[in-house]
């Protein structure tokens, strides 16, 4: 079931690049004895693991790595290059600068200023720094669906939050938002494209005609959903979302999630580059060495892996970016199997569902019985799935929060696993009653 040609394509990649250092005199690398049993060791350990790679796991934001962004990470750690600095990282400092230019393009930007994080978390506090700087003294303001990590993140950079009603599909509240920007205290807006909790995407074009009446900065957090843009069977309001989405001021996405990358790999993208110059600061020793501007004068972040942008590099090189392409097909039936759930479970009398799937993040309650005994029988069938609290307004109830099971189905081969999915979700469930 593991994919296995990533070490063959490995072993030869590793012959080229030995041969482009040919030149060198010889000499006695470290001694590799004895790594054959702690690399059983560690094969081992790994095994106490819930199967992510498998279609059915469809729990949490987690889907393997494409072989090639496997092997072209591996490949880079026998350089390590370190994408601060040039000197660290000439090579793998220019494929980030092309795998972030085709980032950028993908949601309409030519011109623009990024850089890879560590993750969405380190990519949104580079997004807020920057508003905080730009709007000091004036607030963040996020739905109350957003991810938690942007209030916490104002909290670590000292800047007041507000949180903003959602409306009862998970989406930002157009009207809530107006009455708190009327207090004139909010510099920054949080669209989210893609919630964590259940895909909903935030109304962005009513968000962009209230920036025009109240002068707010705002920042697209699309860490989960920012890919979507290329895909072509989204919904009306969707679709409306990420057609603006070039209109923002700043945007994260997270390669690490769709972007078939391993952990971690985020992406900040700002629409001036002029904001380059909040990050100046004076490293004689680091930047001497080009006129060229280094990764590390645009980023918070100091050693940063290059290992991470040889991947994305070569992820896009092999699947780029394009409406149509392998790529986005794969994405377009990451939705089709949701929306394949969804219809479903809308069907079945045992189930409660809020709305249809935006992305591909269906969430649904069971009527009667107990959402975390369908989860614990559902995994002692290997379906794992996974839990959420989410409020009772998405399900018509009067109580503040429902427990619901929740499937996240961003693997391409869900679409074709949907029939076995729902059979064991309904053996689960009659077992559970």
């Amino acid at each position: 079931m593991l994919e296995n040609d990533t070490p063959r394509a490995l072993q030869e990649a590793l012959q080229v690049l030995e041969r482009e250092f040919a030149g060198l005199p010889d000499f006695q690398a470290a001694d590799a004895g004895g790594i054959n049993a702690v690399m059983g060791e560690v094969a081992s350990r790994l095994g106490d693991n819930y199967p992510y790679f498998h279609p059915l796991y469809a729990g949490q934001m987690l889907k393997p790595p494409h072989s090639v962004a496997r092997a072209a990470y591996a490949l880079a750690t026998w350089i390590n290059p370190n994408n601060h600095a040039l000197d660290g990282g000439r090579a793998s400092s220019e494929m980030e600068r092309q795998a972030v230019a085709q980032i950028a393009a993908m949601f309409g930007w030519r011109e623009h200023l990024g850089h890879l994080a560590g993750g969405g978390t380190m990519a949104n506090l580079e997004a807020l720094w920057v508003a905080g700087r730009l709007h000091p003294g004036k607030k963040i303001a996020a739905s109350s669906q957003s991810h938690y990590t942007h209030e916490r993140i104002s909290g670590v950079l000292q800047l007041r939050f507000a949180k903003v009603a959602s409306d009862t599909r998970g989406r930002m509240d157009p009207a809530a938002l107006e009455c708190l920007l009327k207090t004139g205290d909010i510099g920054c807006v949080v669209a989210t494209l893609g919630t964590t909790a259940t895909g909903s995407v935030d109304p962005l074009p009513e968000i962009l005609a209230l920036r025009d009446r109240y002068g707010f900065r705002v920042h697209v957090d699309a860490a989960y959903g920012g890919y979507f843009t290329l895909a072509d069977n989204l919904g009306a309001e969707a679709r409306a979302a990420f057609d603006r989405i070039s209109e923002a001021d700043s945007i994260v996405i997270d390669p690490h999630k769709h972007g078939l990358q391993p952990y971690g790999c985020g992406c900040v993208l700002f629409r001036d580059p002029a904001v380059g110059t909040l990050y100046q600061h004076d490293s004689p020793a680091t930047y001497f060495s080009s006129r060229q501007q280094h990764l590390g004068e645009i980023s918070l972040e100091c050693s940063r892996p290059g290992a991470s942008a040889v991947a994305l590099w070569a992820t896009m090189r092999l699947l780029p970016l394009a409406r149509g392409g392998e790529f986005a097909r794969g994405l377009s039936a990451c939705r089709r199997a949701a929306l394949a759930l969804h219809a479903r479970l809308a069907d079945d009398a045992r189930f409660m569902v809020p709305f249809e799937p935006q992305l591909d993040i269906a969430v649904w309650a069971p009527r009667g019985g107990s959402a975390q005994r369908i989860f614990d029988e559902a995994a002692r069938r290997n379906l794992h799935l996974a839990l959420a609290r989410l409020p009772g307004a998405f399900f018509g109830s009067t109580e503040p929060e429902v427990l619901t099971l929740r499937s996240v189905l961003m693997k391409p081969e869900h679409e074709q696993w949907i029939d076995r999915i729902w059979e064991i979700l309904c053996e689960a469930t009659n077992h559970a009653h």
